[in-house]
């Protein structure tokens, strides 16, 4: 019967082959067997099947039937043009394998068991011969072997180690490229990979770090992949609406997770911080999964010290850029940075004025980013206390040796919202150390009517305390053999700081009086008017020479809109003096 298989009879059928919703090879020769696969049919002939198929073999002597009409093959993921290209193998009629359709034919055979054991030649030494002579032996040879795995054939082809094979031959010849390119650009193999799925892509990256890739190369693999696996969400045009969000963007939240879920860790393949912020803010507007943000965050925080005003913009405002839309995230990757810090000893603490810088250079490097960052958006009208403070206080307060940009930071966000009540400004200004402001600063937060009174206290009292040290220490020079007993600086502290109580109760009383003039509402005819004028003339007069026994700067209020980015206060240090409230 197998005589029947000829070249003649099969240079007749291979014409007449054909799939639609049925299979018919010929009509000389009745069918007598039909094979299901999904939707389509396909009428063959037992004998022909049975030659190269030892699993249709056992299912026709085992059928109870004298005479089997019909195989369901629908369980096997290989769909009805594959199982075609099965038909015409066992028929004689020629076919193409090609890189796509290998592997599933690869699977077919074995599923059939159509092995030498029934006939020499079989459909399984045919692809296995193939495989290794043709597929694998060049870069995208293997990458087209690889995806067509994917999918419903994954775990069949997994069994049969085709998977293995096309990612051990890729991650070969792309170490082979790092190594010596041959092609240009060096990087060409990174997009090859593009077409594969996130999960090959992985297992792609293992098998290069286990051949000693540089972790540089695996990182540039991972960015050129994202790029062009997310090409809208990673390079949005400027001016650009926020991707779809809800059900609409469900295929694009799918496709950045699965990115997400296979990035190596950061010793393995330290991604550039732009590529992260970039990733952040694609899932933080297209509402991705708690995890992965919380990853993204994590990786944002751990490469904090190399980011910039405009990674932190980048997630900050909206994909217009125009519009303050998510601090909360800025904050926790700013506090995440500090929290890994003090964990592992980097941010030690400034101490005192003398010294000796104790904090990292990362620490310092992410202060002057995030003092930066917080003027950037401290115009935004909408920008609550809490949330500027946040921010702004995210970083402990001594991670800077100077507050100076922290305070032009502070005066911008008091200048944008005038509305604001005298506790609301003193929250906003409580991020700022006064004692930590350069001279410069000082004098302009002492005369910054923005400023609530507390911080120009603090301003003034640490003038008159550098003085006054300053004065001491002059003295002791002059006076060779004089010591100082050992409470002396001591006291003068202790006078300082009644000074500085009396001034705040000065002011305090001014601040009584001013209400009780409004509750009064200029009432009380022209007698009490008089003693009105006089009894204020008379306090505004005590606290302005009290005032004016503290204040060394006689140069007239100025205003910090002056203190822009390279423009520098004009002011000669005053001679060194002693100021006191006596």
């Amino acid at each position: 019967m197998l005589g029947m298989a000829s070249s003649d009879l099969s240079s007749r059928l291979s014409a007449a082959m054909e799939t639609t919703s049925h299979w018919d090879f010929s009509q000389d020769i009745p069918s007598d067997i039909v094979v299901q696969i999904g939707d389509a049919t396909f009428q063959l002939h037992k004998f022909v099947l049975a030659a190269k198929s030892g699993y249709i073999r056992r299912k026709v002597m085992e059928s109870e039937s004298a005479n089997l009409s019909c195989i369901d093959l629908s369980d096997l993921s290989i769909g009805a043009e594959v199982f075609e290209r099965v038909a015409k193998f066992c028929y004689g009629v020629n076919f193409e394998i090609s890189v796509r359709n290998v592997a599933a034919l690869r699977c077919a055979a074995e599923y059939l068991q159509m092995t030498e054991e029934y006939c020499r030649g079989n459909l399984a030494a045919r692809t296995e011969e193939f495989i290794n002579q043709a597929a694998v032996k060049t870069l995208p040879g293997a990458v087209a072997l690889l995806r067509s795995c994917e999918g419903p054939l994954l775990p069949m082809a997994e069994s049969l180690r085709v998977v293995q094979r096309s990612v051990d031959a890729i991650s070969l010849k792309a170490c082979k490229e790092l190594n010596r390119p041959t092609r240009s650009p060096p990087n060409w193999w990174a997009g090859e990979l593009a077409v594969l799925s996130p999960t090959s892509l992985q297992m792609i990256l293992i098998a290069m770090k286990s051949r000693g890739a540089d972790p540089k190369s695996l990182a540039a693999a991972i960015v050129v992949y994202a790029e062009n696996f997310l090409p809208h969400l990673l390079h949005p045009s400027s001016g650009a609406s926020a991707p779809a969000g809800g059900k609409d963007g469900t295929r694009e939240r799918s496709l950045l997770e699965s990115v997400v879920s296979i990035l190596l860790p950061d010793c393995d393949a330290p991604l550039p911080v732009g590529f992260i912020f970039y990733l952040l803010r694609a899932a933080i507007f297209l509402e991705a999964s708690e995890r992965c943000r919380r990853e993204l965050e994590r990786r944002a925080s751990a490469c904090l010290d190399q980011a910039t005003v405009a990674d932190l913009l980048t997630i900050t405002l909206d994909y217009a850029g125009e519009r303050v839309v998510d601090l909360e995230t800025a904050r926790r990757i700013v506090a995440g940075f500090a929290e890994r810090e003090a964990g592992g000893g980097g941010g030690a603490v400034y101490k005192g004025d003398s010294g000796a810088a104790g904090c990292s250079a990362a620490v310092q490097k992410v202060a002057r980013t995030v003092d930066s960052f917080v003027g950037k958006i401290a115009s935004d009208e909408e920008l609550s206390v809490s949330k500027f403070t946040g921010i702004a206080g995210a970083l402990p307060k001594s991670a800077r040796r100077f507050d100076d940009d922290l305070y032009r930071a502070v005066d911008i966000y008091l200048k944008a919202h005038p509305g604001l009540d005298e506790i609301e400004r003193e929250k906003a200004s409580s991020v700022i150390d006064p004692l930590k402001l350069s001279y410069e600063a000082r004098l302009h937060a002492s005369q910054n009517k923005r400023l609530p009174l507390q911080i120009v206290l603090h301003a003034l009292y640490y003038d008159q305390l550098k003085q006054r040290s300053g004065m001491e220490d002059e003295a002791a020079a002059g006076a060779p053999g004089a010591t100082l007993g050992p409470d002396h600086g001591l006291n003068a502290d202790v006078s300082l700081i009644r000074e500085n109580e009396a001034l705040r109760s000065e002011l305090a009383r001014m601040k009584m009086y001013v209400s009780e003039m409004h509750r009064g509402g200029g009432g009380g005819g022209q007698g009490s008017g008089v003693k009105a004028r006089s009894k204020k003339a008379m306090f505004f007069s005590s606290v302005s020479r009290t005032l004016g026994k503290l204040n060394p700067f006689k140069q007239g209020s100025k205003d910090t809109s002056n203190m822009d980015d390279g423009v520098v206060v004009d002011v000669t240090k005053p001679r060194r003096r002693r100021f006191s409230i006596s």
